[in-house]
């Protein structure tokens, strides 16, 4: 039986940025206080959380500190220390969820990929690439283009390099700069993910999102997708097979290919809430934050139907080079009915960082067209230069 007293329950997230904000603003309903580490000052998760303790991501002795003010430990950055995040657990008895297991076989893309291949989840042909003379055999063998991935540290986009022919392969490899692999390039109707939720007992899974990237950044998140039936089943599927991998509570976001043929196939996984799913925020009855924080707690998860068709839009910042974040010409955004703002509290706008995002919900009978026309001009109205 679920208690609640005050204070409530303590999740400690290692990561402050937008997803810790977030986190921190689905837990305050709840009764559910959120503490985060991050090393800059004033991070954006600093304003709705309880507290913030400053240091690196791989400061022990910090997430040390950290499990003593918590009953439960998460994070919403890959780049969390999954050795230091297993030692503080084992010796304070502090729980961490996902587990530091799923952590490390997130943090290498290859590992990722082979445990997952090897639990009969659908992936595209890859394979470890050393040298250009690799990637040279691996567009012989799979025809180019091939994806050039980071196998550590790429996040957004950053460290995936396509790579059209075995002219580029050495300037592409010299640009991952660190050990890689490499992926047939899928031919693919459209992207699509899955936000999963792995909790006590139980799993649940919000429809299928269909996402559209560009410079492999993630721009607009379109739901329900434009997928078939079939397809949406399929893609559950997968992802109820991807969770059977994964160790721990927690939401995973679950990225994917919906082929030509109507095959779906395995893209990427992050084992936190996800960009492309944060139109549950005002799309569905509890947004993936919120069942994050049930998850770890080992509440029982809320319900992931869909309140209406939604669609959600990146705003990266138009700027040419670093400068103060501001973002200015709202008003567009603030008069329109059924459009809600997100602002992310980072101080510093760098070219295409994401600094918010806009979700537009259906109202009477708007079609996802209408929606996905009314974000991109909302979008277009606004500028980072005040």
């Amino acid at each position: 039986m679920t208690t609640l007293r005050t204070p409530g329950p303590t999740v400690g997230v290692v990561g402050g940025g937008q997803l810790g904000r977030m986190l921190a603003e689905a837990a305050a309903p709840l009764g559910v206080e959120v503490i985060v580490l991050d090393p800059t000052p004033d991070c954006p998760a600093a304003l709705v959380a309880r507290d913030q303790l400053v240091a690196d991501f791989d400061d022990e002795d910090a997430i040390r500190d950290l499990a003593s003010r918590a009953d439960v430990l998460t994070f919403e950055i890959e780049l969390a220390d999954q050795t230091a995040l297993d030692r503080v657990s084992e010796d304070t008895g502090t729980p961490v969820h996902p587990k530091p297991k799923t952590l490390e076989t997130i943090h290498d893309k290859l590992v990722q990929k082979r445990e997952l291949e090897g639990a009969g989840v659908p992936v595209p042909p890859f394979r470890e690439v050393d040298d250009a003379d690799d990637v040279r055999a691996a567009i012989d063998d799979y025809g180019g283009p091939v994806m050039l991935k980071a196998r550590t540290g790429g996040y957004d986009g950053r460290g995936n390099v396509p790579v059209e022919s075995k002219a580029e392969a050495e300037k592409a490899l010299e640009s991952v700069a660190g050990p890689a692999m490499v992926e047939a390039f899928v031919d693919f109707e459209r992207e699509i993910s899955v936000i999963a939720v792995k909790g006590d007992d139980e799993i649940a899974a919000f429809p299928i999102g269909e996402n559209v990237h560009e410079e492999e950044i993630l721009r607009e998140t379109v739901v329900p997708a434009g997928s078939s039936d079939a397809v949406a089943e399929r893609a559950r599927d997968v992802a109820a097979d991807v969770l059977e991998v994964m160790e721990g509570r927690g939401v995973y976001g679950i990225e994917l290919f919906e082929t030509r043929d109507g095959e779906v196939l395995l893209n990427e996984i992050a084992p936190r809430p996800h960009n492309s799913g944060h139109w549950t925020i005002e799309g569905a009855h509890s947004s993936q934050f919120e069942q994050h924080v049930r998850a770890v707690l080992g509440w029982p998860l809320g319900s992931t139907d869909l309140r209406a068709p939604t669609v959600s839009k990146n705003l990266l910042a138009d700027v040419e080079e670093p400068r103060e974040a501001a973002l200015s010409d709202l008003d567009h955004i603030l008069e329109t009915p059924g459009a809600n703002l997100h602002w992310y509290g980072k101080r510093e706008a760098r070219p295409l960082r994401k600094m918010g995002h806009v979700t537009v919900t259906a109202r009477e009978n708007e079609s996802t067209d209408d929606l996905l026309e009314a974000a991109r001009d909302l979008e277009e109205a606004v500028t980072f230069r005040s």
